[in-house]
């Protein structure tokens, strides 16, 4: 009498294959233990201060959430109802598109101009290099304060120069003016971002291959026209990632409005970060200031989302 094996199923193969997986990760993190420990303390402040952080200003968006009231009942959306009605908030994202769609492309151009001059054969060129890069490592803070001092009114350097020069007979009023306030931060703002921009797209310029260039030259192509058909589109992903960091630190915009404005006059410079700071820090409606947050989140995400799909069909 023959004895047969008992057959072995699908499902025997997968539990078994399961157990394996199972014993494989066990071992591993116990053979690196040390390493698991070392990340445990950077995980749990991403996950107190970053992932708690947001459930609960996500928690507070459905609450009239004051510190100074006791207390906070829930109210549901109408937070965010408010928000699509509050004529204010319309006009900071009104103020912030115009910083956003002038700042930006005007910080991207310069930086490219700076880069290219940069990448030629210079005397002191690592110098200017650097020179050209302090206001990136210069904390924003300061650079606002001196710009505040040099667009002063009574007595700040850019009005004394356009008096001797004459270009001006009385002294502008560039930070209290409605007119001239967003066009004196997004001056110090393109000033302030050049550096970056520039030090990407040099980075950029010096990846490109030389052969490219050289066999232009041999055709007979002109410098402006290696620029157009050889330079620009080799800088395009470079020209993408500038453009996406720049509209979302552009919608961030907080320090110079901060410092050298305080969002006036009548809320001409207001925009949607420092709306967010008035209403949590100085009216404490901290329910209301996580709804305009996480209303300024979903218009970022939209923004990077559209330019992705622009790039990803100019890629097609």
């Amino acid at each position: 009498m023959s004895t047969r094996a008992p057959e072995r199923t699908v499902a025997d193969d997968d539990s078994s294959a399961t157990v394996l997986r199972r014993r494989s990760l066990w071992y591993r993190i116990r053979k690196n233990w040390d390493a698991y420990v070392f990340l445990s303390v950077p995980l749990l402040l991403f996950a107190i201060f970053t992932l708690f952080a947001l459930g609960f200003s996500f928690f507070l968006t459905f609450h009239q959430w004051s510190i100074i009231e006791p207390e906070r009942p829930f109210v549901g959306l109408q937070n965010y109802r408010d928000m699509l009605d509050d004529t204010s908030f319309a006009r900071a994202i009104v103020n912030t598109f115009y910083f956003t769609g002038v700042s930006v492309p005007l910080g991207m151009l310069f930086g490219l101009i700076v880069a290219l001059l940069l990448n030629l054969p210079l005397r002191a060129r690592g110098l200017l290099r650097t020179l050209y890069f302090l206001p990136f490592v210069t904390p924003f803070v300061v650079c606002a304060i001196i710009w505040k001092w040099l667009l002063n009114g009574d007595f700040g350097l850019i009005n004394y120069y356009l008096l001797q020069l004459r270009v001006i007979s009385d002294p502008l009023r560039f930070l209290s003016d409605r007119n001239l306030a967003m066009p004196s931060v997004i001056m110090m703002s393109v000033w302030a971002s050049i550096s970056f921009s520039m030090v990407i797209y040099l980075a950029a310029l010096q990846s490109i291959p030389e052969e490219l260039y050289e066999a232009a030259r041999v055709d007979g192509a002109s410098r402006w026209s290696q620029l157009l058909y050889i330079t620009v589109p080799m800088l395009r992903p470079t020209t993408l990632f500038l453009l996406v960091i720049g509209i979302i630190g552009s919608f961030q915009v907080f320090t110079q409005i901060f410092v050298m404005t305080s969002g006036g006059p009548v809320e001409r410079t207001t925009t949607v970060v420092y709306y967010i700071y008035l209403s949590a820090f100085k009216f404490y409606e901290f329910g209301y200031a996580s709804t305009l947050a996480f209303g300024l989140f979903a218009m970022l995400l939209v923004f990077t989302v559209i330019q992705l799909q622009i790039y990803r069909k100019g890629d097609a």
